[in-house]
C-alpha cells in the first residue's frame, strides 16, 4: 500500500466538498419544507474577512471563507470512499 500525497488529500477534499453541494442543491429541491431539509442544509461559514494592504503602488486582498453543511461532509467521505474503491 503506497502513501498518499497532500495533494492527493486536498484534492479529495475539496472534490468531494462540490459534490456535496451538488448533493445538498439537489435535495433542496427535493425535500419539503421542515426540520429535515434544515438539517440537512443549514451551513455553517467558516473563514477570514477580507482585509486590504495598500502600499501605493500596490492594493493586494487577501481573505477566503467556507461554509460547511452536513451534506457537504457527507460528499467528502462518498468521494474518498469512492476513489479509495477505485486505488
Amino acid at each position: 500500500m503506497k502513501k498518499k500525497s497532500l495533494a492527493y488529500y486536498m484534492f479529495v477534499i475539496i472534490l468531494g466538498g462540490i459534490v456535496g453541494s451538488v448533493l445538498g442543491d439537489a435535495l433542496a429541491l427535493v425535500l419539503p419544507a421542515g426540520v429535515v431539509k434544515q438539517f440537512f442544509l443549514q451551513s455553517w461559514p467558516f473563514g477570514i474577512d477580507p482585509t486590504t494592504i495598500n502600499l501605493r503602488i500596490l492594493k493586494v486582498t487577501f481573505g477566503f471563507s467556507i461554509k460547511f453543511n452536513i451534506i457537504g461532509v457527507v460528499g467528502i467521505f462518498l468521494l474518498a470512499y469512492f476513489l479509495r474503491w477505485m486505488d
